[in-house]
Formats: structure tokens, sequence, C-alpha cells
């Protein structure tokens, strides 16, 4: 499992960036990585369905989960070190767990993909999201700006896929959508540029974890 820590005192490092800003991310230049963001409370088996099918079908060498320390159109989530543990029993050596917009002070999606883009120019870097995250896309902060900024993966979810591909966000990109064959080529292509990918769905959902932890008296917001 890999779960960033906060970093020693500030010092000159690598490009200019200080210490406290070594995010505990370590790419080789050319890399493909899959960024994955969420609130994961708590994580479950659908989340590691999407990182996992983005992970294969874009040849991705890793997938960072990043957890956010607030999703800014939900209600006060439970503490990010709780959401961390959760999210970090689906880490492995290509599946990493990651504070890094907290440590970056980012808020927003298109301020994480900027600010991780500008610290690691060498890598190639792919946002990655389920298609109930495209359905609502177009309620993001600079949600056009981020379809210019960095390439999209979508995975196909269950009860999501005509909202998805007749929201907003996919209409107006809809020249930008590769063909699915061409999935592994994602990472490669200048943005904007998205692919869907189809294939077994998973039904699991956080909303439904926690109903279901509710009926059985446990804490709502908990994560399991």
């Amino acid at each position: 499992m890999s779960i960033t820590r906060p970093g020693r005192a500030p010092r000159p490092a690598v490009g200019g960036a200080p210490e406290a800003l070594r995010l505990g991310l370590h790419f080789e230049p050319g890399m493909r990585v899959g960024l994955f963001g969420g609130s994961f409370n708590p994580a479950h088996q659908g989340h590691a369905h999407v990182a996992e099918t983005a992970l294969r079908r874009l040849g991705l060498d890793q997938v960072i989960w990043l957890a956010s320390p607030q999703n800014p159109l939900k209600a006060a989530s439970v503490p990010l070190e709780t959401r961390l543990t959760s999210a970090s029993g689906w880490a492995n050596a290509r599946h990493v767990v990651s504070d890094a917009e907290r440590r970056l002070g980012a808020r927003y999606t298109i301020d994480t993909a900027r600010r991780l883009k500008r610290r690691f120019p060498a890598v190639r870097f792919v946002w990655v999201m389920g298609a109930d995250s495209l359905a609502d896309l177009h309620r993001w902060r600079a949600w056009p700006q981020l379809l210019e900024e960095i390439p999209i993966a979508v995975v196909a979810r269950p009860g999501s896929t005509i909202r998805a591909l007749t929201s907003p966000a996919a209409r107006r990109f809809a020249s930008a959508r590769l063909p699915e064959g061409a999935a592994r080529r994602l990472a490669f292509l200048p943005p904007p540029a998205w692919v869907w990918l189809t294939g077994p769905w998973n039904w699991t959902s956080s909303t439904a974890l926690r109903a279901l932890k509710t009926r059985r008296g446990g804490n709502p917001d908990g994560a399991s």
C-alpha cells in the first residue's frame, strides 16, 4: 500500500520545487499515468473496476487514486485520512493512493491537472473517471478548460450511459472522442481527446454502501 505523507521542511529540490511539494509520486520520463480523482467515501470495488479498466485498456503504467480533500459539489465528507485508509485497501504497485491534492493545495480538478503537468512535464497524464462523472462534468469548475488541458478516459458505469453520452461535455467535445479501439493512443494525443471504455459493469457504489451501513446501525459516513 502506498499513501503519501507530509514532507520535511522546505528546501530546494529538483526542478526548483520546494521539498514540501515533493508528492511521494515517483515517475520515469515517458510513463503513462492515469489520474483518478474521487472522495472514496468509502472506496469500493466499483472504483477499483474503473481504475483497472483504464489501466489495462489504455496501457497505463500506473493509476494514481487522488483522494479529494473536499469535493466542492458534495457536503462535508469524512476526514481525508479515513478515506485514504479506505482507498489504500486497493493499492499496489500500479494503483497508488495519494493525498497529492492536499499537498498541492488544489481544490478543483483543473488546478490539479495543471499543477501535476507542470511538476512532471515528461509524464503523459490521462484523467480517469466513471460515466457518472462525465454526466455531471458541466458542473465542474472550468470544465471546458479541463478537456483542453488533459486527455480523458471515461469508463462505463451502470445507470449513467445515456446521461453521460448526451451530457453537455460529451456533446460539446463530440469531435474529440476517439474510437474505443484507439484507446491505447489516448495518452499520446494532444487534448482535447477522450475515449469511452465499455466492458462488464460493476454495480457497487459508495452511496449504496453507506446506506447499507446505516441500515445495519453503523456510522453512515464511515469507511469500510
